[in-house]
């Protein structure tokens, strides 16, 4: 006998955390860099020297970047499928004789086995032609199928689908719906044991590549019962499933050419055998995917701050005023600076993230989530100043410029192409908090205890014993250490000197290590709810991440005789502009408006200053906050249109 549908979950605040602490990598079996940073360990041994790719992965790399740099040139037109919002399907096909649906898939499966390192060059690339192709790709490969089964499906399972999605087959993932965005515990979409079957009921928001794609990943709740464990759990679904409509193909600011949907489950049944793991771990599968499948954000920030940086050197030079070209106007110099130093600085950190996910050898997990924080914040930022520069020309579109006679440059497009960035794969603030709750795992582990509520005295009394242990050990590490030696890391120091920046890396580690633990004796437990505090000490451990991979990667360059002179001004120029950003950063600890904006929020909410919203009209529409989710059969038009 069948469990009943589930009803909406209705869940409290703790519930929610406890739902998302539970689906956490529990242990820290491998070291990691950046979490040793944010206790305030500097291990540049973890990263330096660089490490490179296997000479053969380079060479299958570089074959297949050569062979796609000229579908790019000669088959992808971005102002059409920006003009159209859609990809041509002879493209999408051309993409799948290519070999581009199974970069990151391996040999045996039908794929090409790229590293990550040559996935995510190879993102980037086609991203600069069309990011909406990007998108389609890394969709079907970072969080679709193939990247699940790869980490947690059976043998079976991957010979069953992995060869579909090497070469024909498009996947998508679909994990939100509308009133559930990162907030998992309150999924509402269920999955109901039925003999030999599940059988699914809900509906899905933003699913990318859902309205083409043959193979689906699919998040439900399956429902506690006799023999079955429950909770959220993961399940590889055929898209042309009777029961599965598309009702809606969404658009966008930006990316006007992704297959973005809503899906509509109603009785949907699955077989046991496409279960992905066990039941409940779901959450688990998808976060641990998210792990290096966030790294694709970042290539395409990489690939858009390379764009804006040519455009800008090309545009200043040609570009006169009051006698002399707009780049030696020094307003406009240092937003070139910033562009150049910038997309340095991220290519550093998104290939030395990657590589260290190719090795295997380090624990990414805060690497991967701090390069997608940095990338899509500063990508943004540098699109921003690209259109800047243009001025008004930045804010006409491609098509008019060349209606009148100019180069089509489509800088206003880039700009809101980067902006879903900030939200994509979790949201800037989704990831501060992310990132944090990794930060303090140490604390938390012998500390914890302490400031939990539910803990009995007993409990409260053995953490703080073993807490006492634990800080008698770190704290005095605090207080000094090599970035207080003035020839530390004198390996860096060339015609340019790289070694003060490393050390001021090693002092503000300790630093910021030091900070986060006053606020946690300060705060105990409502720590968790100081989401501004907690923000900034991210944003310190992603410059200071940032600063440390593009030393690295300047000292690599150095070695090889690639451009190491050039590479090592990059690197001095961000570290420069980072630096400050960072003393911001520490100030406003300390020193910020966070009580005030508090209570200005409560009378906002309160209705408090509604009178400062007179004077206007209100364009929006008609309609609910939220589209009604209730299961059942769906009265909309199938969209749905698979690629052959």
């Amino acid at each position: 006998m069948s469990a009943p549908p589930l009803k909406k979950p209705v869940v409290t605040e703790r519930e929610a955390r406890q739902v998302a602490e539970a689906a956490r990598e529990q242990d820290w079996r491998k070291p990691s860099f950046a979490k040793e940073l944010f206790l305030g360990r500097f291990r540049l041994d973890l990263i330096h020297p660089h490490p490179l790719p296997a000479d053969e992965a380079v060479r299958r790399g570089e074959q297949f970047l050569a062979k796609l740099h000229e579908f790019c040139e000669t088959r992808i037109d971005g102002a059409l499928i920006e003009r159209e919002a859609r990809i041509p399907d002879e493209v999408v096909r051309g993409l799948k004789e290519l070999g581009a649906l199974g970069m990151k898939i391996d040999p045996k499966y039908g794929g090409l086995g790229l590293t990550q390192v040559y996935y995510n060059k190879a993102l980037a690339l086609v991203g600069s032609a069309s990011p909406a192709i990007g998108v389609l790709l890394s969709a079907h490969q970072s969080i679709g199928v193939p990247q699940p089964l790869k980490l947690f499906g059976t043998d079976e399972q991957k010979q069953r689908f992995l060869p579909r999605c090497a070469r024909t087959d498009i996947s998508a993932f679909l994990l939100t719906e509308p009133d559930v965005g990162s907030d998992p515990a309150r999924l509402a979409t269920s999955a109901v044991p039925d003999g030999d079957d599940y059988v699914l009921d809900g509906v899905k928001l933003w699913t990318t590549n859902g309205v083409v794609a043959d193979l689906l990943v699919v998040m439900a709740r399956v429902p506690k019962s006799e023999g079955h464990k429950g909770g959220i759990t993961a399940f590889v679904v055929e898209a042309d499933s009777p029961g599965i409509t598309v009702e809606n193909r969404n658009a966008f600011m930006g990316l006007r050419g992704i297959e973005n949907g809503v899906t509509r489950f109603h009785h949907v049944r699955v077989p046991v055998a496409n279960r992905v793991g066990p039941e409940g771990a779901g959450l688990k599968i998808a976060l641990t995917t998210l792990n290096t499948g966030r790294l694709s954000l970042p290539a395409s920030c990489v690939a858009a701050g390379k764009w804006s940086l040519k455009i800008a050197r090309e545009w200043t030079a040609a570009r006169e005023q009051w006698g002399k070209p707009v780049a030696h106007h020094e307003a406009v110099g240092a937003k070139i600076s910033f562009i150049a130093a910038t997309t340095f600085a991220l290519e550093a950190v998104l290939d030395l993230s990657s590589q260290m996910a190719d090795e295997d050898r380090n624990d990414i997990r805060i690497e991967g989530a701090l390069a997608k924080l940095f990338a899509s914040e500063m990508g943004w930022r540098m699109a921003d100043e690209l259109v800047q520069i243009r001025g008004g020309r930045g804010f006409e579109t491609a098509d008019s410029l060349a209606a009148r006679g100019e180069r089509a440059v489509p800088a206003e497009q880039v700009l809101r192409d980067l902006r879903i960035n900030r939200i994509f794969e979790g949201s800037t603030e989704i990831m501060h908090l992310l990132i944090a709750r990794e930060a303090v795992d140490a604390h938390l582990s012998v500390a914890g205890d302490l400031i939990d509520p539910d803990k009995s005295l007993q409990d409260k009394a053995r953490a703080g014993a073993n807490a006492g242990v634990f800080y008698a050990k770190w704290l005095p590490k605090l207080v000094a250490g090599p970035g207080q030696l003035p020839n530390s890391f004198t390996e860096f120091k060339h015609e340019v000197d790289l070694s003060p920046h490393l050390r001021y890396v090693e002092r503000h580690a300790r630093k910021l290590a030091r900070s986060t633990f006053y606020a946690m004796s300060r705060w105990q437990g409502r720590m968790e709810t100081k989401q501004g505090f907690l923000g900034r000490i991210v944003d310190i451990g992603a410059e200071l991440f940032a600063m440390s991979a593009a030393c690295v990667r300047a000292e690599l360059l150095r070695s090889r005789g690639e451009h190491g002179r050039e590479a090592y001004q990059l690197a001095d120029v961000f570290c420069r502009q980072s630096r400050i950003r960072v003393e911001e950063l520490f100030t406003r600890l300390w020193s910020n408006t966070d009580d005030l904006d508090r209570r200005v929020v409560k009378g906002v909410l309160a209705g408090t200053y509604e009178w400062l919203e007179q004077g206007i009209v209100d364009p929006s529409g008609e309609g609910p906050w939220i589209a009604d989710t209730t299961p059942g059969p769906s009265a909309h038009e199938n969209v749905h249109r698979p690629i052959g």
